[in-house]
């Protein structure tokens, strides 16, 4: 889905992405970017779980296993 928006971005930080990106293009650029800022904030929300889920210790994942 592509959504035409006008955007006042740093003109400094958009050149460094694409210095440091290597992308041909602002968009591409701006796009991985957002990529990898919606990661970073899903990994910082995982980690947040850590220490908060109990594991059973008897569980046995091998016997879960089904042979074909």
């Amino acid at each position: 889905m592509c959504m035409p928006t006008n955007l006042a971005i740093d003109d400094r930080l958009l050149s460094q992405a694409l210095d440091v990106g290597g992308y041909k293009t602002k968009r591409a650029t701006v796009n991985e970017a957002l990529r990898e800022f919606i990661q970073r904030r899903q990994r910082i929300e995982i980690v947040k779980l850590f220490g908060k889920i109990e594991y059973d210790t008897c569980y046995d994942y091998k016997k879960e296993r089904h042979r074909r």
